[in-house]
C-alpha cells in the first residue's frame, strides 16, 4: 500500500510539473508563507520541478523565528526568576535573544520546563500552589486557541500562581506589511493551511483585492503546495487576483468557530514587534480586560533587567536572519550559513527552529553548506 501511495503521489507531482510547464509564459515570483511549507520545498527540491520563469521566495512562516528578541530576554529572565516555573514549547530554548538564550538560563539554574500543550502548564500550577508558573506562549492563530483554553480553564477553576508571557502573532497583518513594502516583488502566496484551518480565509480576501495578489490556502504535502503553485500560477496568467482553497479537506471560509469565539473572549489584537519585520499594527495578541490577571508581565515577575537592543552580541552584525524573514535574501545567500551559523552554533533564529528557512536548507541541501552560496 505504501508503495502504491508513494506512486500515486509521483505520478501527480509529474502531472502537475507538467500543468505548470503549460501554463507559464512569463516570470513570476511566488511566496509561502509558511515555515513547515518551506520545509517540504526545500526537503522535496520542489522549486527545481518548476521553469525558470517560477521563484519561490520564503516568507516570515515560523512564530518562533519571528518572536523578537526582546521578547526572548524577558522569557530568559523570569527563568531567572527563583520563585518562577519557566515553561515553553522546545524550539524555544536554544532561539537567540540580546545575549544568550533560554538554554543557558537552565544552565545556571532556572526552572526550565518543555512542555506540549499550555494545558500542561496548568496541571503544574495545580500541582505546585507555591510557585509561581509562567507559560511562554508563542505561535501563530493555530496554537493561540489552545493557551485561550488553558487560561480560560485557569480563571473557571481559580487558579491564582499561572500566568502567561504571551507572544502569539497574526498572519494577515504580516502579509499586508510584507506587500506594502517598497521592495515587494511578491505576485502570488500560498497561505497557511493550518492557520486558515483555524481563521478561515475571508480575512485573506480583502488583501488579495488591495494588493491584486493571488492568495491560495495550501496544505503541506508536496501534491499539495505544487496544486497551491498551480493555481497561483494560473490565476496570475489570467490576470486574476483572489483566494482560493486548495485545501478543502481542513479549511472551511468561516474557520473554526468555536476557536474563534474563546480567542475573542480571552484576546485583543495590539501592535507587536516581529523580529526581522519591525513593529506591525494589531499582529500580536493581548489580554482582554477580563484576563489581564493572567498576564506575566503585570505579575512583578521579571526582577532581572533584560539587556537592552543595544547590548547585541557580536554575532548579529552578520546575521541576514532578517532579510531571510522578509523574503529578501535566501539562506544560501549568508556568507556564515554552514560555517559559522549552524544548528549547534545559531546565529540567527531561522537556523534554530524546526520550521526556520536556514535549519531546511542546513538539512536538506547540506551539500551546498560548503560550496557555492546561492
Amino acid at each position: 500500500m505504501k508503495f502504491v501511495d508513494e506512486y500515486r503521489r509521483g505520478d501527480a507531482i509529474a502531472s502537475l510539473t507538467q500543468a505548470i510547464d503549460q501554463t507559464v509564459t512569463r516570470p513570476w515570483t511566488l511566496m509561502e508563507i509558511c515555515g513547515g511549507q518551506t520545509h517540504t520545498i526545500v526537503k522535496y527540491a520542489i522549486d527545481t520541478l518548476l521553469p525558470d520563469q517560477v521563484t519561490l521566495i520564503h516568507g516570515p512562516g515560523c512564530p518562533v523565528c519571528v518572536t523578537a528578541a526582546a521578547t526572548i530576554d524577558e522569557a530568559i529572565a523570569l527563568a531567572g526568576n527563583p520563585e518562577v516555573i519557566l515553561c515553553s514549547y522546545g524550539d524555544m530554548v536554544r532561539v537567540p535573544g540580546t545575549r544568550e538564550d533560554l538554554l543557558s538560563a537552565r544552565a545556571r539554574g532556572g526552572d526550565l520546563r518543555l512542555l506540549y500543550s499550555p494545558l500542561d502548564a496548568l496541571k503544574i500550577a495545580q500541582a505546585q500552589p507555591d510557585k509561581q508558573v509562567v507559560f511562554f506562549a508563542v505561535g501563530f492563530e493555530t496554537t493561540a486557541p489552545a493557551t485561550a483554553l488553558a487560561v480560560y480553564q485557569a480563571a473557571r477553576q481559580g487558579i491564582k500562581n499561572l500566568s502567561f508571557l504571551l507572544a502569539h502573532v497574526l498572519v494577515p497583518p504580516a502579509i499586508e506589511t510584507l506587500l506594502s513594502a517598497p521592495h515587494c516583488r511578491v505576485q502570488g502566496l500560498l497561505a497557511a493551511g493550518h492557520v486558515c484551518t483555524v481563521t478561515g480565509y475571508r480575512s485573506y480576501e480583502a488583501l488579495a483585492e488591495r494588493y491584486g495578489v493571488p492568495i491560495v490556502v495550501t496544505g503541506f504535502e508536496p501534491v499539495d503546495i505544487l496544486r497551491g503553485i498551480y493555481h497561483c500560477l494560473h490565476q496570475l496568467e489570467q490576470g486574476q487576483a483572489r483566494v482560493e482553497n486548495q485545501y478543502a479537506r481542513s479549511v472551511k471560509a468561516p474557520g473554526n468557530q468555536a476557536a474563534l469565539e474563546l480567542m475573542a473572549q480571552v484576546f485583543t489584537a495590539v501592535p507587536r514587534t516581529w523580529r526581522g519585520l519591525g513593529e506591525i499594527p494589531a499582529s500580536g495578541l493581548a489580554f482582554t480586560q477580563a484576563f489581564q490577571a493572567f498576564d506575566a508581565r503585570q505579575r512583578g515577575l521579571l526582577t532581572q533587567r533584560p539587556p537592552t537592543a543595544l547590548e547585541a552580541s557580536p554575532g548579529e552584525t552578520e546575521c541576514i536572519s532578517g532579510l531571510i524573514l522578509q523574503g529578501v535574501r535566501k539562506p544560501l545567500s549568508c556568507p556564515a550559513f554552514g560555517h559559522r551559523c549552524t544548528p549547534d552554533h545559531p546565529l540567527g533564529a531561522p537556523m534554530v527552529s524546526s520550521e526556520g528557512a536556514c535549519a531546511a536548507y542546513y538539512r536538506y541541501r547540506s551539500t551546498a553548506c560548503h560550496g557555492a552560496h546561492a
